[in-house]
């Protein structure tokens, strides 16, 4: 009875726990989910971007981030930066204003709400009547005045949000100067727009929704210039001091162009209509703006789109986009799947970068514009890729290694086969006589040309620079780098995983067509072969070994190895059950299954009623039966006091659907027909249970051309609970997961024990089991269902390394269940060590999208286009840390900008400390927060509520305006 005993407390393990293992949100990777506010800071050089979920984020330089969340989640509307100050303003849709500051602790700066304040009209007045509708921040930095539904203009103080209600602007006030025939058309109705006169600080512009444009002086309380119009009141966004160039939202016929989201920029005879691929939220011109000059000289357009973010050139000729160093936006096209590759190799790292830098050439050469604070996070200790696959076909590369997500490279498989659309085809491509000139710009295109071509399985071998990628259509794609274009012929094999039985026909979507000839790829990966796997199902896993040069695949029907070096496909495996139809249905017939789920479903209930009315009615004495049930249970409960509490597992049956689904493939150089003699080896584990494992025989180097690459199945182990396998490893003599290929050629792992025995672990969604090798007897085991009633989903080997010395690290199990927590699991022993909530377990996309890294990190989808970072380790943590200095007002206010000189000093000085220092508890609450709004029940109706409404509220409005109607007002939506 002794093994059923809880292990003892280990304080010394326990203290080394604290030294290795801390879990930290630290970022998030992307484009703000459903923005709904911009707004800028020229003298702090800061950027401000409200969401629909409350959330606030600064951006400046790369790598100067902040984020807050409102505690209310409601809409942001606009955001408006206090003049000359590290203060910011927020208006949200339940009319709250909300004052931000940015203040130094712990020598970094940080995000916090300091007050927040409603606007409350008189007793008996309707709510509307006191809806703020703009917002103007005085120079002064004193006051902000408040436009709202009724016409009215609010003066309140900063910081306290105390309303002086002796200067009040009303319209009684202002319409004294109108003509009186104009003012008995309509009354003002609301206030549309606030401006400060750009050289008179004692001077406001108000412009109503009606047409009407007053000058009101601050000081005589009087309008001093009238302008009426007999429209809609429309702003375009002219400089202060403007130089001719003037930017206009919309600017193109709604009869002809009402699809469009434009922004037209008119500068002398030069016209252009930039053309976005999503709604237009706001923007905002970035001008240097010297005292003497008599213009200002604006340098660059920032357009906030519903889906990403353009920057537009205004300084070179063309007026071409800026590449950004970060809000990426991730979801161009859907994800569909992606892979982590830690301490990429420099050489490796400059080919990637030199063959996106061709693909970039349509780029402005500007530095980014938008540059304030100073990023004093060390510099990232290794070179990380993040590969993201795509809808449309396209793998992208992202530089993972800092805070800033940065794309470095575009792979398309699209050249491969033959769609309905030219890859040369060019969107931009105008007619010579369309006027005005139309420029789409931006990345955002969720539409795919075939849904067959999505990405789903990524596999880089980074000392190789081996590629391999698989599709939804069973296509798998073998790629090596090439630093030029090249013209070549992609040669095709398949792969017959059903191996002509009879009785199977599938029901699903046809393979791609192929281009016959050369096809010509631009520098970069380029695929020299195709592995077509048929029927043509969904790659459900692929692993790639380069130093064999091979490449296993599976689907729903089996898995297959492939030679990519001598171009032969060496076998395949059927592990399609008899009663598997539904694997042959494809992925878009479910109808038969779901009845058929259905019906067993009702089968079981109606068994077990039946089976506990017999029960019942073969016992005798009621009162006999009770007293059985309560000593039953009383025994029960002693037990349980000596063992963990054990959920009864139902076995699967061997009938179940897709019981042959391929979920992990494994290539081990290990002891797998006796113990004398090591051999490379494939191991497949399926949706069933059922473990496969073959013998390799891989010819030396100088034969590997001559000689055929043999296989041959050696074991195949069958789980007792039919759980599916979701991972499979091997541990060397000395208990130690066995190093990646190539790894040990490169100097960069030690060579594997091959002396002692080795031993075999097989990760089942429900426990976690240890074989020795060769024998394949059953060692240790974990069950995690059992214990604690959730099922793994992720699973990967970390490493660890203490906060407090350097030379001690250690290999573990990073777990991520489908409760959404995180476990980390000791090797080879099994013990878990640690457990953190980490992703909400409604968010079942969140939790299929995570992806562990190497060093105890990973990443999940938030939402479609932004990923959470975190961190398990104390050492490896990659966020945050910045400074924003107070701006310097000279006596006559003109803001002092800090010089690049200061900021370069203060980065070196901050760079000395320690990103993954043991002992950092404070972090920073604002950043760490996350929004799933596609799971919200309460924010996807109010915003389908939004969408369907008429006229309604301002608020309602303003989230589903027609940009080409209203103005904008600078930095806010209204």
């Amino acid at each position: 009875m002794r093994r059923f005993l809880r292990p003892g407390h280990d304080p010394v393990r326990e203290r080394l726990k604290r030294d290795l293992f801390q879990f930290n949100k630290t970022v998030e990777h992307g484009f703000p989910h459903q923005p709904s506010a911009l707004g800028y800071s020229p003298c702090l050089r800061l950027m401000a971007i409200g969401t629909r979920s409350g959330a606030i984020k600064l951006y400046g330089a790369p790598g100067v981030e902040f984020m807050g969340l409102h505690e209310e989640n409601n809409t942001v509307m606009q955001i408006h930066f206090i003049p000359d100050q590290c203060q910011l303003v927020t208006l949200l849709d339940d009319n709250s204003l909300h004052l931000w500051s940015l203040k130094q602790h712990g020598g970094a700066s940080e995000l916090r709400e300091e007050h927040r304040f409603t606007l409350k009209g008189p007793p008996g007045s309707p709510p509307s009547a006191m809806q703020i509708t703009a917002v103007l921040p005085h120079s002064s930095r004193e006051v902000l005045y408040l436009g709202t539904e009724s016409g009215n203009i609010f003066v309140v103080e900063l910081p306290s949000f105390r309303v002086l209600e002796d200067r009040t602007i009303t319209p009684e006030a202002v319409l004294q100067r109108v003509p009186e025939d104009y003012c008995n058309r309509r009354s003002c109705e609301l206030v549309e727009a606030l401006r400060e006169h750009p050289k008179n600080p004692d001077q406001i512009l108000i412009g109503y929704s009606r047409g009407l444009i007053f000058l009101w002086d601050l000081q005589n309380n009087k309008v001093t210039h009238l302008f009426l119009g007999t429209q809609v009141l429309f702003l375009a966004r002219p400089s202060p001091r403007s130089t001719g160039r003037q930017q206009k939202m919309g600017g193109m016929p709604r009869a002809s162009y009402g699809d469009r989201h434009s922004i037209s920029v008119v500068h002398g005879s030069q016209q252009t209509a930039f053309d976005f691929t999503s709604r237009v939220i706001d923007f905002f011109i970035i001008f240097s703006s010297e005292p003497t000059a008599e213009f200002d000289d604006p340098s660059a357009m920032v357009v906030l789109a519903e889906e990403e973010l353009v920057v537009i050139d205004l300084k070179t000729a063309g007026w071409p986009a800026v590449h950004p160093p970060y809000l990426a936006s991730l979801h161009c096209s859907a994800i569909t799947c992606s892979h982590h590759v830690s301490n990429i190799p420099l050489k490796l790292w400059e080919r990637i970068i030199s063959a996106g830098s061709k693909q970039n050439i349509h780029y402005s050469n500007m530095p980014w514009p938008i540059d304030g604070g100073t990023s004093i996070a060390p510099d990232p200790p290794q070179r990380d890729l993040l590969l993201t696959g795509h809808e449309d076909g396209t793998v992208r590369f992202w530089d993972a290694s800092g805070v800033c997500l940065h794309l470095l490279y575009k792979l398309s498989t699209v050249r491969v086969f033959l769609t309905d659309a030219d890859p040369n085809d060019n969107m931009n491509t105008l007619g010579e006589d369309e006027w005005p000139p139309l420029r789409k710009v931006g990345t955002f295109d969720p539409y795919s040309d075939d849904p067959r071509l999505g990405i789903q399985k990524i596999y880089l071998c980074k000392y190789s620079g081996y590629l391999a990628v698989a599709g939804t259509a069973g296509q798998v794609l073998v790629m090596e780098l090439n630093d030029e274009d090249a013209e070549h012929v992609v040669d095709h094999a398949e792969a017959d995983l059903l191996q002509d039985q009879e009785g199977y026909r599938w029901k699903g979507h046809e393979k791609l067509k192929t281009r016959d000839g050369p096809v010509r790829f631009e520098a970069g990966f380029q695929p020299f072969v195709l592995v077509q796997c048929q029927p043509p199902a969904v790659v459900t896993s692929l692993a790639l070994h380069s130093e064999w040069k091979l490449v296993a695949f599976g689907t729903s029907h089996g898995f297959g190895l492939f030679d990519h070096q001598q171009k032969r496909l060496v076998f395949v495996k059927c592990t399609l059950h008899p009663s598997d139809q539904l694997a042959l249905e494809g992925p878009l017939s479910r109808v038969k299954s779901l009845k058929k789920s259905l019906r067993q479903s009702f089968r079981r209930i109606r068994r077990s009623r039946v089976s506990s009315r017999k029960r019942r009615g073969g016992s005798g004495n009621a009162s006999e039966v009770q007293e059985a049930n309560a000593k039953f249970d009383q025994d029960t409960l002693q037990e349980m006091e000596l063992a963990p509490v054990q959920r009864k597992i139902e076995a699967r049956s061997a009938e179940d659907s897709f019981t042959g689904f391929v979920r992990t493939l494994y290539f081990a150089d290990t002891f797998l027909r006796d113990s004398s003699r090591h051999c490379p080896s494939l191991w497949a584990g399926t949706n069933g249970g059922t473990v496969y494992a073959f013998c390799l025989r891989v010819p030396p180097a100088e034969r590997r051309m001559d000689e055929p690459v043999r296989a041959e199945q050696a074991k195949e182990i069958q789980l007792m609970h039919r759980a599916p396998v979701v991972g499979i490893l091997v541990l060397d003599g000395h208990s130690t997961p066995l190093p990646e290929p190539l790894e040990v050629a490169h100097d960069l792992s030690k060579s594997p024990d091959m002396q002692g025995s080795h031993q075999l672990l097989v990760v089942s969604e429900e426990q976690f089991k240890v074989f020795t090798l060769p024998k394949v007897s059953s060692k240790l085991k974990l069950k995690l269902t059992a214990l604690e009633g959730c099922r793994v989903r992720k699973v990967t080997v970390a490493n660890f390394s203490s906060c407090k010395t350097d030379d001690y690290n250690e290999n573990d199990l990073a777990v991520l269940t489908n409760l959404g927590d995180i476990q980390i699991i000791s090797l080879p022993f099994l013990k878990l060590q640690i457990r953190y909530p980490c992703i909400r377990k409604e968010d079942v996309s969140g939790i299929a999208s995570c992806v562990f890294t190497k060093y105890g990190q990973g990443f999940y989808l938030i939402s479609p286009s932004e990923f959470e970072r975190f961190s398990l380790s104390t050492k490896w943590l990659v966020e945050p840390r910045c400074i924003v200095d107070m701006p310097e007002v000279t006596s006559n206010n003109h803001v002092r900008p800090k010089s690049g000189m200061e900021n370069t000093a203060r980065k070196s000085r901050g760079s000395g400390r320690s990103s993954g220092g043991c002992g950092e508890d404070e972090r920073k609450s604002g950043r760490l927060m996350e929004h799933a709004l596609l799971n919200d029940e309460k924010v996807l109706k109010e915003i389908q509520s939004t969408l369907e409404g008429g006229r309604g509220s301002y608020a309602e409005r303003n989230l589903a305006r027609n940009p080409l109607g209203h103005g904008l007002s600078n930095g806010g939506a209204d």
